[in-house]
Order: structure tokens, then C-alpha cells, then sequence
């Protein structure tokens, strides 16, 4: 598997470019928030989303301003809900430092988060990214949306597989599928085009999602163990939907006792991460996340051959290969 940083070499230069914009566009005249943005550009993780937005744009076309704008735009809407998310979730850490809820309380992260969210709409305004901001507005409504049905789904844990893919195409895939098609929509007025865009970022975007999850209870994040951190927060996903629909009634009434009533508990979350394997919860889960992903890349085999396609082909691979 490339390495992320072999992965970006072919658009670094313009990577660099982006956060130079990114960095101006977050400067406040208030001293608290200029503080609070440089924290928070400190504590910035691989950036892979601005990496989507470029590769899309050159396979497309010549990546140019605009193109850094729309990355400019897709990192501070991320941005923006995760500091957001760390509120709801009440995290206090993010990337192995303090949240910035943690650090300014909830308050002020909100509004930290706003702020974020309003330079974006602001930049693509000032630029007349009416076509940017169009793409980028359905994400957030989306997101918006995925959050909403999965805390909805967490009170019953009545959530099917179905249901499932919905909440992480809204949740996940949304801001995926926006990074490549403002990028696609940076060099071409075709609608075609950018709407391919689109889906190869949302298959790919669900694929990355899968992988996550399948993080949290088989390890390979930092620790290389699983945490069972999503069963700690009643989150239903796909391995643990997957053991569900193999378990009789009274199985299925001890694991959702166990995620309501005892999901803090190591032995009985061990106990229940034992059972997914045994299941075979997780190879189910590969499986489709696999599916999802050769979705995206059969799409991308259609466009332009180029290098940028073919440095994407490593982007969307990396997704569901990586080990964090």
C-alpha cells in the first residue's frame, strides 16, 4: 500500500496553496477565536479530503483557484462539524489532544464551529462559488440529517441494515462525495461529470465508514485494540447489525441489554466484540465494505486516464486499507 505522503507528492504544491487560503480564511480580529483557530490548525489531521478536491479537479481539468477554494471550503465545513461533534459526543479529546470543547467549553466551541461554518458560505460569496456552495450546502443538510437518525435510532437500537447504509451515506459518504464534486465542479460545467463525481465519493465514502467502524471493535487504530467505543455510545453498526440477524430472540434481548444497560462494562463489551467474530460480523462487514469501494473504483476506471486518476485510484485503496 502507497504511503499517504507518496500519495500526495504529484499535488503538494497544490495542497500547499489551499492551506495558505485555509490559514487566512480562519484569521478573526477577536483574540479568543484567532486563538481557538490556531489551535485547532495545529491539531489538523491528514487532510485527505482537500486531497480528493485536487485529484477530481486534475482528472477533470487543471486544478486552479477555484479548485483551491473549494478544498479551502470542504476543510472548513469538516472542520467545522468536528468541533461540532465533539460537543455532542462530549469528547474531550480530538487526535490525542483536548477538544476544544474540553479546553472552552461548549459554548464557545459552538460558536467557534459556526464561525468556521460561515467563512466557508462567506469565501464561496465573495468569489461567486454559487456552485460550490450549492454542492457544499446538501452536504451539511445531509450531515445534518445522518447525525439526527442515529441518535433518533440510539433510543430503540431498532436500526436495520438499511437503515444503516442511510445513516452513514448521510453522516460519512455526504463529505466525501462533495470533496470530489466541487473539484469536479472547479474545471467543468458538466453536470454528468460531477455527478459521477459525486457517487465515486459516496461509494467510497461508505467504504471508509465500514472501515472505521470495524476499527472500534477489531483494533488497528493507535492502540491497535478495539475500544468498543461505538458500543459505548449505542451506536449500531454494521458488525453488530450483522450478529442481530443471526441471533435467536433471547440472544437478540441479551446484546441489546448489554449496549442499553452495560455497554461501560469491559468483560460483557469484550464478551459482545467475541460474538461479532464469531458471527462473522466482521468478515460480513468486509465484505461490503469491499463492495463499496470496487463500486468506486469501477466508476473512476471510466474517466479520463491520467495520472491524477491514477494517484486517485491509491487515494480511494488507501481508504480501506489504512490501519488508523
Amino acid at each position: 500500500m502507497a504511503s499517504l505522503r507518496e500519495i500526495n507528492a504529484p499535488i503538494a504544491e497544490d495542497i500547499n496553496a489551499f492551506r495558505k487560503i485555509f490559514r487566512e480564511t480562519v484569521r478573526s480580529r477577536v483574540p479568543l477565536l484567532d486563538l481557538i483557530m490556531r489551535y485547532i490548525l495545529k491539531t489538523k489531521g491528514k487532510q485527505m479530503r482537500p486531497m480528493f478536491v485536487m485529484y477530481s479537479a486534475g482528472i477533470l481539468g487543471k486544478i486552479n483557484e477555484t479548485t483551491y477554494r473549494a478544498a479551502t471550503m470542504i476543510e472548513l465545513m469538516h472542520t467545522a462539524t468536528l468541533v461540532h461533534d465533539d460537543v455532542v459526543d462530549d469528547s474531550f479529546q480530538r487526535r490525542g489532544r483536548f477538544s476544544v470543547n474540553y479546553l472552552w467549553k461548549n459554548k464557545i466551541a459552538v460558536l467557534a464551529g459556526d464561525f468556521l461554518l460561515s467563512r466557508g458560505m462567506l469565501l464561496a460569496l465573495e468569489n461567486k462559488d454559487y456552485h460550490l456552495l450549492e454542492i457544499i450546502s446538501k452536504a451539511v443538510k445531509d450531515m445534518s440529517e445522518g447525525e439526527l437518525l442515529q441518535l433518533e435510532k440510539a433510543r430503540k437500537l431498532d436500526i436495520s441494515e438499511d437503515v444503516y447504509y442511510e445513516i452513514i451515506r448521510k453522516k460519512t459518504a455526504a463529505l466525501l462525495a462533495s470533496s470530489m464534486a466541487t473539484g469536479a465542479a472547479s474545471v467543468t460545467d458538466d453536470e454528468t461529470l460531477i455527478s459521477k463525481m459525486h457517487s465515486i465519493g459516496e461509494n467510497a465514502g461508505m467504504a471508509f465508514q465500514i472501515r472505521d467502524d470495524l476499527f472500534d471493535l477489531q483494533g488497528g487504530n493507535d492502540s491497535g485494540k478495539p475500544t468498543g467505543i461505538d458500543i459505548k455510545e449505542k451506536k449500531m453498526t454494521l458488525p453488530l447489525i450483522f450478529l442481530l440477524q443471526q441471533s435467536s430472540r433471547s440472544e437478540k434481548r441479551k446484546i441489546i441489554n448489554i449496549v442499553k444497560n452495560d455497554n461501560e462494562n469491559p468483560e460483557k463489551v469484550s464478551w459482545l466484540i467475541e460474538q461479532i467474530r464469531k458471527s462473522g460480523g466482521f468478515d460480513y462487514s468486509i465484505k461490503k465494505m469491499e463492495e463499496f469501494n470496487d463500486k468506486a473504483l469501477d466508476m473512476l476506471d471510466s474517466l479520463p486516464d491520467n495520472t491524477y486518476r491514477h494517484y486517485m485510484k491509491k487515494l480511494i485503496e488507501y481508504n480501506v486499507e489504512r490501519k488508523k
